[in-house]
């Protein structure tokens, strides 16, 4: 029996149920390939992109290898040249190999507890509301068929259920927000919100390139600033576009190659308030109370962003 004719999947090979989804991914991921990352050998100029799921990650990866090798864009995957820790021993690539540029970079969406040691990290985060949509975004019309779970319904199972959130190699969002958190004003560290990156995002270049001890001239302020644009990354959304990843979905998750869902979209704050529930978004702002006010006190996400300023 083929995979589209079973209860929970459609003809193109993508989940109809949140079940069926987490079937799928299970699969993209091997036990051997994640234990691999999880003891890599970092030193101490290695940098790691480390936010949460669809909190900024591409954008990251972009500007901090804009940075190292002045405008690169020879690569089909940005995951090829930025070696994704998680992922990247199931990809069939060496995470120890020599690197186009350095610093070495790697990606990674893990948790300060977990995360391999001795390095630098770069972690932005984002308001879960946004975040948990555009993560349903991400996987409608590549793990997910279109128009067969709702939002609500997703983020219902993921962000409201810790521990379940789509390709977090078991974490949630509440814990890596927690942890990382603790190590805002570590010197090895550089936390930033989403919000405050849209808003400058030449700042976030100077911090960036500051973390990775990348002196700053002018002319490559320029390329970064462009090469780090939307509007860029859109014109070449294919390399932005996890072809590793997609590459793989077709050969052990049997999926149809003819995926729609975009990773470089509009980036818009807020967007999650026009697609979610009311009731959604008060159960999301409900578990911030549980989780993230219980621990470090502050009453919504807003009040916690402030902080940094």
């Amino acid at each position: 029996m083929t995979q589209s004719n079973r209860a929970g999947f459609a003809a193109s090979g993508r989940a109809t149920t949140m079940e069926a989804l987490g079937s799928l991914l299970a699969r993209m991921t091997t036990a051997q390939g994640l234990e691999k990352g999880l003891t890599l050998s970092l030193g101490s100029t290695d940098v790691v992109i480390s936010p949460y799921g669809k909190s900024g990650t591409t954008w990251l990866l972009q500007m901090a290898h804009t940075l190292r090798s002045r405008g690169d864009m020879d690569f089909d995957d940005i995951s090829r040249v930025v070696r994704w820790i998680e992922s990247s021993t199931d990809l069939g690539l060496d995470l120890e190999s020599e690197q186009t540029a350095q610093p070495r970079l790697f990606k990674s969406h893990l948790d300060e507890h977990r995360i391999p040691k001795g390095g630098r990290y770069i972690i932005s985060c984002r308001d879960p509301r946004d975040a948990a949509y555009s993560m349903y975004k991400f996987m409608e019309g590549w793990f997910l068929e279109p128009g067969t779970v709702t939002a609500d319904d997703f983020v219902r199972a993921t962000f409201l259920q810790p521990g379940n959130a789509p390709g977090s190699s078991g974490g949630d969002y509440w814990t890596h927000l927690a942890s990382w958190w603790s190590r805002r004003n570590d010197p090895d560290v550089l936390f930033m919100a989403y919000e405050h990156m849209n808003k400058d995002p030449v700042g976030t270049i100077y911090k960036v390139a500051a973390l990775m001890d990348i002196e700053l001239d002018d002319e490559l302020l320029a390329i970064t600033k462009e090469q780090a644009s939307l509007a860029f990354m859109q014109q070449h959304k294919d390399r932005f576009d996890d072809k590793l990843m997609r590459d793989r979905s077709i050969a052990v998750a049997g999926l149809s190659a003819d995926s729609d869902s975009s990773k470089v979209r509009t980036g818009q704050v807020g967007e999650s308030h026009r697609q979610l529930s009311a009731q959604v978004v008060a159960d999301l702002d409900a578990m911030w109370q549980r989780r993230i006010t219980s621990e470090l006190g502050f009453e919504d996400y807003t009040a916690m962003i402030e902080a940094l300023e």
